[in-house]
């Protein structure tokens, strides 16, 4: 691959429009000065296999080399049966949000949504102060499994998932390991008087969606309140954390923070996530 050639890399999904990606990379790729293009394909599931490999020869008959791609809704699990290679990152957590090409033209699977979530707790508060602690987790999809992961690496000894499908509760508790456990979705606001830490990765609270229903009284002034929602960027459940003194930390962080390493891999710059990138990420937002 010549270092002169244009690097294109992008996000996958169905639908894509939404993504906020593009706005994202597109800043890094103008701040930094490279040669690249950060684009959006509308993929379905039975169509990734086909797209990542046309992807490749599309690029080069544009004098490009397609880099890779991040995975949205409803690939991420998809790409397990598709990638070459799999990172052990995407193999614990059982799903890929990043394909990076090798030198070599194979594909690897890999999953930066953890790191994302744990960087974006970084930035607010000590997270070496949960160790040994409690987690509440509602939802058992694919952002609780990387979310999941990333709270038994920090050292909790209690991970409850709460998940609407206790099967799906029961199913994440069970790959998770013996720090987590499932229980019942109508117990969600009783335990919460054992969480040092709360995460909803549910759609209840985002825009267009239900709200969330559950009662915060029983939530300990310490513990740190998590939405991996960001439209609205305060959600309610932020909004009542925040007033009865928890730290509360919205969904932009991790979507700012999981995409550092994909970047770095595609284009070969570490980008750096700062408050002139949140703010344009944000107006974006406003402007959707």
């Amino acid at each position: 691959m010549s270092e002169d050639m244009k690097k294109i890399a992008g996000v996958m999904g169905w639908p894509i429009s939404h993504s906020l990606s593009p706005r994202l990379h597109g800043y890094w790729i103008e701040k930094y000065g490279l040669n690249a293009e950060y684009r959006a394909w509308p993929v379905k599931p039975e169509e990734l296999a086909q797209k990542l490999t046309a992807l490749k020869s599309d690029c080069a008959a544009e004098g490009a080399v397609f880099r890779g791609t991040n995975l949205t809704i409803p690939l991420k699990e998809t790409a397990f049966d598709v990638v070459d290679t799999l990172d052990p990152s995407a193999t614990r957590i059982g799903a890929v949000n990043t394909v990076v090409l090798d030198e070599k033209g194979g594909l690897t699977g890999r999953n930066t949504d953890g790191i994302g979530f744990t960087d974006s707790l970084a930035e607010e508060t000590d997270v070496t102060a949960l160790s040994g602690g409690t987690a509440l987790i509602l939802g058992a999809g694919g952002a609780s499994r990387a979310i999941a992961v990333a709270l038994a690496d920090l050292g909790l000894s209690d991970i409850i998932i709460c998940n609407r499908s206790a099967a799906r509760a029961e199913a994440l508790a069970g790959h998770i390991g013996d720090v987590a456990r499932a229980a019942p979705w109508d117990r969600r606001s009783s335990l919460l008087e054992k969480a040092d830490i709360l995460v909803n990765c549910t759609s209840l609270g985002m825009t267009g969606q239900p709200p969330l229903e559950i009662s915060l009284g029983g939530l300990k002034k310490t513990a740190i309140v998590s939405d991996i929602v960001y439209v609205p960027l305060e959600t309610e459940l932020l909004k009542r954390s925040r007033r009865q003194g928890n730290i509360a930390i919205d969904g932009l962080g991790m979507l700012l923070h999981q995409a550092k390493a994909g970047f770095e891999a595609w284009f070969g710059v570490k980008p750096e996530v700062d408050a002139a990138l949140r703010t344009h990420v944000l107006d974006g937002l406003k402007g959707s």
